[in-house]
């Protein structure tokens, strides 16, 4: 019954870091790669009258994080529950 619970336990740790890894690639993009790497790129695109270089480095990393701790939230409350941790 141990052994069951520590493969319960093991497989929930995996998915959760698959979660964790995805998310952080996400904003990684968002923030490194959009904000800095690809700005000059991006900035012949303009979004409410700014370049999107720009946008991405100043306000869009900033609403990105935040939408993904409300995804991470959501993706976690349904591991929790799929697991039977929603205790």
């Amino acid at each position: 019954m141990d052994d069951k619970k520590q493969q319960h336990a093991k497989a929930y740790w995996k998915e959760n870091l698959r979660y964790l890894i995805i998310l952080l690639a996400v904003w990684f993009s968002v923030s490194f790669l959009a904000g800095i790497i690809f700005k000059d790129a991006l900035d012949s695109i303009r979004l409410g009258g700014f370049k999107l270089g720009f946008w991405f480095a100043q306000q869009g990393s900033i609403y990105v994080f935040v939408i993904l701790i409300f995804v991470y939230v959501r993706l976690m409350n349904g591991l929790d529950k799929k697991y039977g941790f929603d205790d």
